[in-house]
């Protein structure tokens, strides 16, 4: 049949390409404004496909839109804590309908938001008081906003201006809050000298930040937080620490030899405020934590800037949560630490039993020791033993079949290596296993 003169009369109208897809499970008013972005193109295009390619094409669009929305995913990778992931698995909130939010059970006033799993913070830190922002980035813009008012310096090691995730780096963070950087010894060494003698009278606090992401080993020297504490008592100034990730737990259960400060570590050796992610270690929902003083926490409470920073009820919720588990001694049946405990023993089991699932299909798998991480920004050098189940598919090509994975029903993330798709078994719950063999046979059909 030969084509129209004209092409533009080529192309079909909205009203038929949404009939030629009326399976997409997409909010409509989303399928349309799709349709008319592929019309759109089509009609700046040199030449029209035929009708069948234009509704291949059009279903591709719709699915990566799909793709895009927030999901469940099984996380393969053997990293715990990874960003690109959502960080931490949670426990999922209870409390997504009407809340006590802001009102008084006991009075039927108003009440105040957050009272109680603030409580519970500062209980789990050893802290006067806690509060909590949207992140860990939020809380140190704040706590330097507020502690910088009148006197603007800032005192930091140098070997603490540090980048963390998403590009962000300590020296900005602090430009943002209109702090001025007082940079105090070198990449390497800074000593309590160091520190004493640039304090002055328009110093605003000390502060220490972790290391996120990598360590320093060597000819290094810093001084002990014990030891800036006592300095900063004797000058009157607050002394803040950044903890980056944070961690309610000894590291070395389930990581041996490797220690992360707590909150509570800091609080103890005398520091003002130490502020801490949720969502990494501690196994909760995205969010900044402030304990410390009572009288700064308070401060901070009335901060106009407070306001935009404050969370809303289903992050208050799994956090609150989350605080309660691990106040009643049961913090390691918390997703996040359930994979971080897991034994690698019980690993290895999980994976051969998969991979004798998957002999009848199309596909090699076989299991192989492995090294899992815990991510976060915290423990860079403490690998984890693990197991990982290795597919190579007869018909696919690694890159294509990863790419599959990712577009499956259950989308599954793993890495590439070694002539192998890799799937750590210890980032992926038991629960999920049969999810697994579903999306791996989904793709190879």
């Amino acid at each position: 049949m030969p084509r129209p003169k004209n092409k533009l009369r080529a192309i079909p109208g909205v009203d038929t390409l949404l009939e030629a897809v009326a399976d997409c499970p997409l909010p409509r008013p989303l399928v349309v404004a799709t349709i008319r972005a592929e019309l759109a193109s089509l009609r700046k295009s040199k030449s029209i496909p035929e009708h069948d390619e234009i509704v291949s094409g059009l279903r591709l669009r719709l699915k990566d839109l799909a793709l895009s929305r927030l999901q469940p995913v099984i996380n393969g990778t053997g990293v715990v804590v990874h960003t690109n992931l959502g960080r931490a698995p949670i426990a999922p909130p209870n409390n997504t309908g009407y809340t006590n939010l802001e009102i008084d059970l006991t009075t039927g006033r108003r009440g105040k938001r957050a009272a109680y799993v603030e409580q519970c913070l500062a209980e789990l830190c050893g802290a006067e008081a806690a509060m909590v922002t949207n992140n860990c980035a939020a809380a140190l813009v704040l706590i330097l906003r507020h502690l910088t008012t009148e006197k603007k310096e800032v005192i930091i090691s140098r070997g603490e201006l540090v980048q963390i995730g998403g590009g962000f780096r300590i020296p900005d963070v602090l430009e943002t809050s209109d702090a001025i950087l007082r940079e105090v010894g070198t990449t390497n060494r800074t000593t309590l000298d160091d520190y004493a003698k640039v304090i002055g009278k328009n110093t605003g606090l000390l502060l220490k930040v972790h290391r996120s992401n990598f360590f320093m080993d060597g000819f290094v020297a810093a001084p002990d937080r014990r030891e800036l504490s006592a300095l900063t008592r004797k000058k009157r100034i607050p002394f803040v620490e950044d903890l980056g990730s944070g961690v309610l737990t000894d590291t070395e259960n389930w990581a041996a030899d490797h220690h992360e400060t707590t909150p509570r570590e800091v609080i103890k050796s005398g520091a003002a405020l130490v502020c801490f992610s949720g969502d990494k270690l501690l196994g909760g929902p995205q969010s900044g934590i402030i304990a410390g003083k009572a009288k700064h926490i308070a401060a901070l409470k009335k901060h106009p800037f407070f306001r935009a920073l404050r969370c809303d009820k289903l992050i208050l919720s799994a956090l609150q949560h989350a605080a309660e588990i691990y106040l009643r001694g049961d913090g390691e049946t918390l997703p996040l630490n359930q994979s971080l405990r897991a034994d690698s023993k019980q690993l290895k089991r999980r994976a051969t039993k998969l991979a004798k699932l998957l002999a009848v299909l199309p596909i090699t798998a076989a299991v192989a020791e492995g090294e899992s991480q815990v991510g976060g920004g915290a423990l860079p050098q403490a690998t984890l033993p693990s197991f990982t189940l290795d597919l190579v598919p007869e018909n696919f090509s690694l890159k294509d079949f990863a790419t599959r994975l990712r577009r499956a029903s259950t989308p599954v993330i793993g890495v590439i290596s070694n002539q192998r798709f890799r799937l750590d078994l210890r980032t992926i719950f038991p629960e999920q296993e049969k999810q697994l063999l579903q999306s791996i046979h989904e793709v190879l059909q």
